[in-house]
């Protein structure tokens, strides 16, 4: 009976209460996101970062839905990547050197972390410049500077090349628009590649966006970008009524080629995938897996026994019962930056639902800028229907050093079903 009550739950944006259920994971993904920033500073050790980044996320998500019988917790785990990390990284006590990590002045550091309400998931990535040495007088120094508006601009050029044409405008610019295809992948690719460019910078290869479902963070739909050899392509266009986990990596090296760091890979996630594992260890593993995170990322320190854990993963990802995440950084060991936002497409445009803050371009020292004509245009395109009221989210954000107050395009989320 429980399972037939749950199939005759409608789980798009359709019911207002999926919207509301990813809208109150943002808010705790957000909270965490400008807590978390503010403890990444000189000589901070990145898994201490982690450990806490976490432990807030858990007390944030433990105050809403009280006595509900829905599934709640940790969308995506804390994870710090320092300067030429790519993937998210979070490293284990019991790994004395990569416990022993610690930031440095004016590294350039990736925060990710989210929070999941009955399977919604809301997932965030920002990229800071670690405040001292050159960066003292607040203002970003010029080669990061390049790197992290080239990353800001070229996400903002994606959200826009991920609506769906004759979305937004007058009736006659719908009208013309919908009968547009909407850009293949290699064109956003190349559209891409000429804004990154603009500042000296490249595409981080086979960066990808992925459709998000309940309880699934990597759909039937993908936007890869700048593809890499063996990665394979994208597939599908976004459409309304989807939520999207949008990311932007970039590189300062000198083509965005990437490779695989020897460290040992934490992050991990159960995939669709059965079998009947033949280790005590293992089915104890994938025993606590499926009870505490479901099919959402997660860090083997955030097993009841860490060592036990690295033992019991083995056999899980062996049979692909486990998909482990390797570390992945820039081939050149260039500094590079990512952006990750959750967005949903409504009728009205983008709800950017989880969202890293927008920059304060008064701290960014660059004589480098966008001069193609279509780009910027593009760029002038609004991303949501104007509503005529005030963001929710506005109010709340307090940007922490190297960030700035949200910028105009967060006024999205009132008239979004």
């Amino acid at each position: 009976m429980a399972e037939e009550a749950d199939k005759a739950v409608d789980y798009t944006l359709n019911n207002p209460d999926t919207l509301t259920k990813y809208k109150t994971a943002a808010q705790i993904s957000h909270k965490v996101l400008e807590t978390v920033t503010s403890w990444c500073v000189e000589g901070e050790r990145i898994l201490t970062i982690c450990e806490r980044g976490d432990k807030l996320l858990a007390e944030e998500v433990g105050k809403v839905y009280k006595g509900k019988k829905i599934s709640k917790g940790i969308g995506h785990p804390t994870t710090v990547s320092p300067s030429s990390f790519v993937t998210p990284y979070t490293p284990l006590s019991s790994d004395p050197a990569d416990a022993a990590m610690e930031l440095k002045a004016d590294e350039v550091v990736k925060i990710q972390l989210g929070a999941q309400i009955d399977g919604f998931g809301t997932i965030v990535c920002d990229t800071i410049i670690v405040p001292g040495g050159d960066n003292k007088e607040d203002k970003i120094p010029r080669r990061e500077a390049d790197l992290l508006l080239a990353t800001y601009n070229a996400n903002e050029l994606l959200l826009r090349l991920m609506m769906p044409p004759g979305l937004l405008g007058s009736d006659e610019e719908k009208a013309k628009a919908a009968s547009e295809k909407p850009p293949s992948q290699d064109k956003i690719t190349r559209l891409l590649d000429k804004v990154v460019k603009s500042y000296d910078c490249r595409l981080v290869e086979s960066t990808t966006s992925w459709l998000f479902d309940r309880n699934e963070i990597e759909g039937k739909k993908k936007i890869v970008l700048a593809p890499g050899e063996g990665s394979g392509r994208g597939e599908g266009t976004p459409e309304v009524g989807e939520v999207w986990g949008v990311e932007m990596g970039v590189s300062l090296g000198k083509d965005g080629k990437v490779k695989t760091l020897d460290n040992r890979p934490t992050l991990h996630r159960r995939t669709a995938t059965t079998y009947t594992l033949k280790r005590p260890s293992s089915r104890q593993t994938l025993s606590e897996i499926v009870k505490k995170f479901g099919t959402f990322p997660f860090s083997l320190r955030q097993l009841d026994d860490e060592r036990a854990g690295k033992i019991g993963i083995v056999e899980c990802v062996r049979t692909n019962v486990v998909r482990q995440y390797e570390v992945i950084a820039d081939k050149d060991g260039a500094p590079v930056a990512r952006l990750f936002t959750t967005i949903a497409i409504t009728k009205n445009g983008i709800v950017r639902l989880s969202a890293p803050p927008s920059p304060d371009l008064s701290q960014y020292q660059t004589n480098k800028k966008i001069e193609d004509e279509e780009i910027l245009k593009m760029l002038e395109r609004p991303t949501a229907k104007s509503t005529g009221t005030k963001s929710k989210n506005k109010k709340k954000k307090k940007k922490p050093a190297k960030k700035a107050a949200a910028g105009e395009e967060e006024e999205e989320d009132s008239d979004d079903e």
